[in-house]
């Protein structure tokens, strides 16, 4: 049996600073640091002793970070992969929210959602984004571990989910997965149908519960 456990990076400065993520490499705020600490836990708690983990990061501080906590307990370096990240938005990365709210150009409703500009010199499609998460899955998915866990970010989240159960790429403009921030996305194939299950989306259950030490 395959299981994945997506993690989507806790509060970092962006979130505080009320400035645009994406591409901009904030780092985890104090609050952060202590939730990857408890999905650190709640990881160590769910996967048995002796299992062979690999952990698998998006680059950017703010989920390296948390990736760090969590391959500590396991006792393993992370892969640090690029293409996890998170939506680019371009010059309005690092911006006050405000800055990018005031010239966001929303995608339609129907018609080419994927390659939709939504107005930001060098921001990135949907399209884009997927493309590259897909892409990293791919990969991910061609290696053995029985145990994957996958950090990265809200929006790129989506992606992942939808590469695991084989959405194509033309079918994912409209999908999404909401999975706040700290939270784990559990996904599971079994060894019997090799079905691919989405067993849990966003658990931030662990994010309540006090440490024990």
């Amino acid at each position: 049996m395959r299981s994945i456990f997506v993690v989507a990076h806790p509060e970092a400065t962006h979130h505080v600073e009320k400035v645009v993520g994406g591409w901009h490499d904030s780092h985890l705020t104090p609050t952060g640091r202590r939730a990857a600490a408890s999905i650190a836990r709640a990881l160590r708690a769910e996967i048995p002793d002796g299992a062979d983990v690999e952990v698998i990061s998006s680059d950017l501080q703010r989920a390296s970070g948390t990736a760090d906590e969590v391959a500590g307990l396991f006792g393993v370096t992370p892969l640090l992969d690029r293409r996890l990240r998170e939506k680019s938005y371009g010059e309005a990365e690092g911006r006050p929210q405000e800055w990018l709210d005031r010239r966001f150009v929303p995608p339609p409703a129907e018609g080419d959602r994927m390659g939709h500009h939504e107005g930001v010199p060098r921001a990135e499609t949907r399209g884009s984004c997927a493309r590259r998460v897909y892409a990293a899955m791919e990969e991910i998915l061609s290696r053995p571990a029985g145990h994957q866990i996958v950090v990265t970010h809200g929006f790129a989240l989506t992606f992942v989910v939808a590469a695991w159960i084989k959405m194509p790429y033309d079918s994912v403009g409209s999908v999404s997965f909401r999975a706040p921030s700290g939270s784990i996305t559990v996904l599971r194939e079994d060894d019997f149908f090799h079905n691919r299950q989405v067993v849990t989306v966003g658990d931030t259950r662990h994010l309540a519960t006090p440490p024990t030490h």
